[in-house]
């Protein structure tokens, strides 16, 4: 085992890209940049001391870890529900409006007393080509694990990652803006997003213009996350050729989750799923939402707080688009929601194909708003109560196991699904 040092003076304040945007963090243990040729391969495990870095949610924790994590001492925010580890931390908490990137600090001193609030991703590769990870076991990072950078030719393979579920930030893996990847036959237990796909923030991604692409994820087990496989929120370079199959997601918090909003921009397409196994989802199985950190316009509607439901925007640069997605052979026992599309108004989620999906033993069926040229073929939902159904609004030809319906409106049809095609 290599375990890094909770000494964070250890680790100098550079510039690098996290979470989609140009900014300053501590530099990652484990790094390599415009490199070619690396392999990391072995049985060994590398330990991010991350628990000496990350802050921690209370309504993530028991009462009896609670207590013993305040009696470590570091400090709690004005509302009593998150710790930090320092006040260092703390302050940098208070210097961020988005996510987790600080605004309006500007000199090496400025950045130097926020320290502890700049955790490492604990392995980063950036711009690097023809590199191979197999066998490796990475655990407790600071924030994300592991995180290519624009990298091409990479094969991550037998590799386990474990993060407590309670680690803020705590994604195993992020390919952002990459090319040709293969992951294969690895172990996900992450605290936030396991196997994500990304490709830069907003107006810095696009101008990167990037994508992430021709990503094979084959044989994978994830037995905890926020969500399974993902992709986004940060896909403003766009994500295109995807191809995951043979997966099993246990107890994540989403099992196929795609996320995105207004602002992002970029173009996610051409994305094949097959042969995915869930249990113990508590949310959607499977989920497109493209008001990530929002609401809808009908969910605006509905809210008694906001006066007028939610314009339709112009499309622009900045609308992200997402089309041609095909999942088929998914099997799910147990989950909130068996699937759930929200789309934009002026940009629909376009040319979706749904085969052979299985989901019982769920608190809702499914539910499409704005979506495009969908087909839903030999769907079995089983329910935890009685009223079985699927409901679509603003919605346009949608096929359903062989019944086309050209055109629904903003009043919701709920369409009732028989014994055979449920």
């Amino acid at each position: 085992m290599i375990l890094f040092t909770t000494d964070h003076s250890q680790y100098p304040i550079v510039s690098t890209i996290f979470e989609g945007l140009a900014t300053y963090r501590c530099q990652s243990p484990i790094y390599s940049r415009n490199a070619s040729n690396i392999a990391i391969t072995g049985y060994g495990v590398f330990d991010g001391s991350g628990d000496s870095w990350r802050p921690v949610k209370k309504d993530k924790m028991t009462d009896g870890q609670w207590r013993n994590l305040l009696k470590k001492g570091g400090v709690v925010d004005t509302n009593g529900r998150i710790w930090y580890p320092s006040q260092s931390s703390y302050k940098g908490s208070l210097a961020t409006t988005d996510f987790n990137v600080p605004k309006g600090v500007n000199t090496d001193a400025e950045w130097d007393s926020i320290r502890d609030w700049l955790r490492p991703v604990l392995l980063s590769l950036i711009e690097c080509d023809k590199v191979h990870i197999e066998g490796v076991t990475f655990k407790n990072s600071p924030s994300w694990c592991i995180h290519p950078l624009m990298c091409k030719d990479v094969v991550i393979d037998k590799v386990k990652v474990f993060n407590p579920w309670y680690s803020q930030n705590g994604d195993a893996l992020d390919l952002e803006s990459c090319n040709r990847v293969l992951v294969s036959n690895c172990v996900f237990d992450a605290g936030d997003d396991a196997i994500c796909l990304k490709s830069g923030k907003d107006e810095q991604g696009r101008k990167r213009g990037v994508p992430c692409q021709n990503i094979v994820v084959i044989n994978n087990t994830v037995l905890h996350g926020h969500g399974g496989f993902v992709v986004g929120s940060e896909m403003s370079g766009g994500v295109k050729n995807i191809f995951v199959s043979n997966c099993s997601f246990l107890g994540t918090d989403v099992g196929l989750r795609f996320k995105s909003n207004r602002g992002r921009g970029g173009v996610v397409e051409n994305i094949f799923i097959e042969n995915i196994n869930m249990i113990n989802i508590p949310n959607e199985a499977i989920l497109f939402n493209l008001y990530y950190g929002g609401k809808s316009r009908e969910e605006e509607a509905n809210d008694s707080t906001v006066e007028e439901s939610a314009e339709i925007y112009p499309v622009t640069e900045e609308t992200p688009c997402f089309r041609n997605i095909d999942i088929k052979d998914v099997t799910c026992y147990d989950a909130g929601r068996a699937m759930q599309f929200k789309g934009l108004p002026e940009m629909r989620i376009d040319n979706v194909k749904m085969e052979n999906i299985n989901v019982m033993n769920c608190t809702d069926g499914i539910e499409l708003d704005e979506v495009s040229n969908a087909d839903f073929k030999n769907i079995n939902i089983t329910l935890k109560k009685d009223g079985e159904k699927m409901n679509i609004q603003n919605c346009s030809r949608i096929n359903i196991n062989g019944r086309e319906y050209n055109k629904i409106g903003k009043k919701n049809l709920m369409i009732g699904l028989s014994d055979k095609q449920r």
